[in-house]
């Protein structure tokens, strides 16, 4: 797909209005232009007929008096009267000679038009066309005469019209365009906002609405952006509402089945060490060859037993709202360096008070901390992690860095990722992950209704 250069709509719609202003400029100056040239030759035309009546009426007179001198023809009399600069007043008798001829001096003009205009009017007009018009007198055609204007006279007064256009235009146009370009952006200034509104809706904030707007068709992208913004915000609403439902499901679930594997599976294996226990004792009397194999079965009734622990840990743990966030999740750290082993290390830091965090809000805060720690650990590889909780003025800010290898199908695959972006769309928060050759980092950001606000506020 070509990509085209982008205009701005207000620059874009003054070029075209400049375009048909200019137009339309032209099509007057060509209107004028023919006007005045139909106009010269109809005076050329006026001034022919005047002399050819004149000269008709001087060969008349001397019919009249029969005198044997005659002047004819005498152009004195006509010329003093229509004479003007550029014009040329002329005689031709019926077998083609010019018996008289005047033409008045054309002055230089003030202000030549230039080649390109004159060689346009000249191939357009053709001016110093002559006007001829038959003297008879009685039937017999004496001759004819011949008026023209000089070709050079006739398109400096062409030029002088239309330059005066084209000064009109190059005041006028500018100044069109100025207006026109002022009124657009006047008209147009609502389209910033409407703008603007799109970036919030985009990032997240669905409780954006416009104001009414005086065009009509702004109007109705108006209404059709507050219906969409209210449709996605109740959408929101009740997808949120899902999930935490489905988010209390599952960990309802985790809890019932900690306590199935509690009381089923833990009893068991406490069971079976202490049966291993009795049997060790009785083979210590009567079958010592039989202790190893005692002491093995304890060991491993051990080892799944501390799994079992882990795993009870990490399905049910410990009641965030009797141990509030801080200390749930300074355990969930000691747990964490415990089983690590030193192969995993992870700090924790606080900035803030979190003692009347909202319990949804501390719940869904020390699961997405879980499963990051999961993520680092199993799935990067990380050797060290850095948790960083603060409580802003009107949000909790979660920052969770790590110097594990970059694994993106690993994350994109997974799960825990999923889980955290919805238990974080749940609180109409915002999570971000990235990845680099250093590392990974998580950032959660959790916003704080304003009766939450004066809460925490009002326990500092």
């Amino acid at each position: 797909m070509w990509n085209r250069p982008r205009f701005d709509l207000k620059v874009r719609l003054t070029l075209r209005v400049a375009a048909i202003s200019a137009a339309c400029f032209a099509a007057i100056s060509a209107y004028f232009l023919v006007t005045a040239e139909r106009a010269a030759h109809a005076r050329i035309d006026g001034i022919a007929a005047i002399v050819a009546k004149t000269l008709e009426l001087q060969q008349g007179k001397v019919q009249w008096v029969a005198s044997p001198r005659s002047d004819f023809p005498n152009l004195d009399p006509v010329s003093a009267h229509v004479m003007t600069a550029g014009l040329c007043l002329g005689f031709r008798s019926a077998s083609g000679e010019m018996l008289q001829r005047f033409c008045s001096g054309a002055p230089a003009p003030a202000s030549p038009p230039p080649q390109a205009f004159a060689a346009f009017y000249r191939s357009l007009f053709d001016p110093g066309r002559e006007a001829a018009r038959p003297v008879i007198v009685r039937g017999t055609t004496l001759g004819e005469t011949v008026v023209s204007v000089d070709p050079t006279v006739q398109t400096a007064e062409a030029w002088h019209e239309a330059g005066r256009l084209m000064i009109a235009l190059a005041i006028a146009l500018p100044l069109l365009c100025a207006l026109v370009y002022a009124a657009l952006a006047r008209a147009l200034r609502p389209t910033r906002m409407i703008g603007s509104g799109l970036e919030r809706i985009a990032g997240g904030d669905l409780t954006t609405r416009l104001p009414p707007f005086d065009l009509a068709e702004l109007s109705a992208i108006r209404d059709v952006f507050n219906h969409l913004a209210e449709s996605l915000d109740i959408a929101l609403a009740e997808r949120n509402e899902l999930t935490r439902k489905l988010i209390a499901l599952q960990d309802e679930e985790r809890r019932h089945l900690a306590r199935e594997l509690h009381d089923e599976f833990g009893q068991s294996l406490a069971a079976i060490r202490a049966l291993a226990a009795s049997a060790r004792q009785t083979a210590a009397q009567d079958c010592p060859g039989l202790l190893g194999e005692c002491d093995s079965i304890a060991r491993t009734a051990t080892g799944m037993m501390e799994t079992l622990r882990g795993a009870l840990f990490r399905l049910r743990p410990p009641d965030v709202d009797e141990l509030g966030l801080v200390a749930s999740l300074e355990g969930l750290v000691a747990g964490w360096n415990g089983r690590s082993r030193g192969q995993t290390r992870v700090d924790i830091r606080f900035d803030g008070a979190f003692e009347n965090v909202p319990a949804s809000v501390s719940a869904n805060l020390y699961r997405i901390v879980q499963e990051a720690l999961t993520n680092a650990a199993k799935h990067a590889g990380a050797t060290k992690v850095s948790l960083h909780l603060t409580m802003a003025e009107n949000e909790i800010a979660l920052a969770i860095e790590d110097d594990g290898r970059p694994n993106e199908a690993a994350v994109k695959s997974g799960m825990g990722l999923l889980g955290m972006r919805e238990r974080v769309a749940a609180l109409r928060g915002r999570l971000s992950f990235e990845t680099g050759p250093n590392g990974s980092a998580l950032r959660v950001f959790i916003p704080l209704a304003a009766t939450d606000r004066q809460a925490l506020e009002h326990a500092a």
